[in-house]
């Protein structure tokens, strides 16, 4: 049984919720023993395994690893399969919240965006992009850094037990660097919930007048239905992500009007080449390159992209995780700097725990960020020679 679309209107939901109450369940069995071979990595074995959790209503699983020695590189069409079941696995959680109950604020922005949706165009606006768009590209030579919030990491292994709370972690983010906030609202991914996100927001608010200022918070989730970018609004987010492969090729236009209809950005999320020009093509103007590992892999990704006249397109590296403590992320992000991404964004790098001060993620924004050369310095000295990112004055007292 389907969420009605394009729009959830109060009606729709109602009917929607009165469906789901009167429907029959499905009978699965007691038990369930999945067996799923992958020959990849750790964290995207979890990942997988998880998705396929969402989708069976499982609360717990084991993952076991094969020799590494045998792993083979994932490919495309394994990828789509987990594109396939990340939307599956969503459209449950969308659902299950719609039986739940969709609260008013969320309901006024459906309403807001089904009266604003007709005269939204994605040819018009601001030729250097977004309020959002501009923080995060700064002059070439610098670049900008997207902190992540999560509550659970996909791999704890060489990572901090316990992440602290969002008013402890959100002035952090903005005292050390940040040009921005992002807020992983899937739970079963990361954690946390649209609440985190109105947390993150409030705190963020807190600092109007000060220096630094407020920064823009990116609600992260695997959107499915235009429901959640109406939720994302009502907690005040700025921006919203959207990923290829999860949202369909001929839905991604949509979605990104949807945004646009109630006043908010919107990050595509791209792993090819192919998808890459397919969010250019279809409105974007912010893309980030995720799951791709490598600062050259994710330069090739946008090589040859074609881009529109008179329009700005803002590039976003997300950096993986390294399962070591060894800091390689930084450098990572100065090869995407000096590559010519605008922007960097950073997740479960910034929780890497121990004892060394500059582990904290404060110090890592501040490393990644920094003046700093990958021939003349290392991630733990922040120092170079002359050569890496420029600073301004003007960067500087931002």
């Amino acid at each position: 049984h389907t969420i009605p679309g394009p729009f959830l209107s109060c009606s729709e939901v109602e009917a929607e919720q009165q469906a789901i109450s009167t429907r029959q369940p499905y009978a699965y069995s007691s038990s369930i023993v999945i067996f799923v071979f992958i020959s990849s990595s750790m964290r995207t074995a979890t990942t997988l395994i998880a998705l396929l959790a969402a989708c069976l209503d499982v609360e717990s699983f084991v993952v076991v690893q094969r020799n590494a020695a045998t792993s083979r590189r994932i490919t495309r069409t394994e990828l789509n399969a987990i594109g396939v079941l990340a939307r599956k696995a969503k459209e449950m959680a969308v659902r299950k919240y719609v039986e739940e109950g969709v609260e008013d604020e969320v309901m006024d922005k459906v309403k807001e965006m089904k009266s604003a949706l007709e005269s939204v165009s994605l040819d018009d606006g601001d030729e250097a992009g977004g309020p959002l768009q501009q923080v995060l590209t700064k002059r070439k030579g610098t670049v900008s850094l997207i902190a992540e919030y999560k509550r659970k990491l996909d791999d704890k292994s060489g990572y901090v037990d316990e992440i602290f709370r969002p008013e402890i972690m959100s002035p952090t983010f903005r005292e050390f660097g940040a040009a921005a906030v992002a807020v992983m609202a899937d739970e079963r991914m990361g954690g946390c919930t649209y609440g985190d996100v109105k947390e993150f927001v409030l705190e963020q608010e807190k600092a109007k007048g000060e220096m630094p200022g407020p920064l823009p918070v990116i609600s992260s989730d695997l959107i499915v239905d235009e429901l959640q970018i109406a939720q994302a609004a009502a907690a005040g987010a700025t921006a919203v992500t959207l990923t290829v492969g999860v949202v369909p090729a001929d839905k991604l236009p949509f979605f990104l009007k949807a945004a646009k209809a109630l006043d908010l950005e919107a990050i595509v999320n791209v792993a090819s080449a192919e998808e890459a020009q397919a969010a250019v093509d279809a409105g974007a103007n912010i893309i980030s390159v995720a799951g791709v590992d490598g600062a050259e892999n994710k330069k090739a990704v946008l090589a040859d992209l074609n881009l529109p006249e008179n329009r700005s397109v803002c590039t976003i590296a997300n950096i993986l995780a390294r399962e070591n403590q060894q800091l390689e992320e930084v450098e990572e992000a100065w090869v995407c700097r000096d590559a010519g991404f605008n922007s960097v964004w950073v997740s479960d790098a910034l929780y890497k725990g121990g004892n060394d001060p500059v582990e904290h993620p404060g110090a890592i924004i501040k490393s990644m960020i920094a003046k700093s050369s990958v021939k003349w310095a290392s991630p733990k000295a922040r120092s170079g020679k002359g050569e890496g990112a420029r600073e301004y004055l003007g960067d500087i007292l931002m």
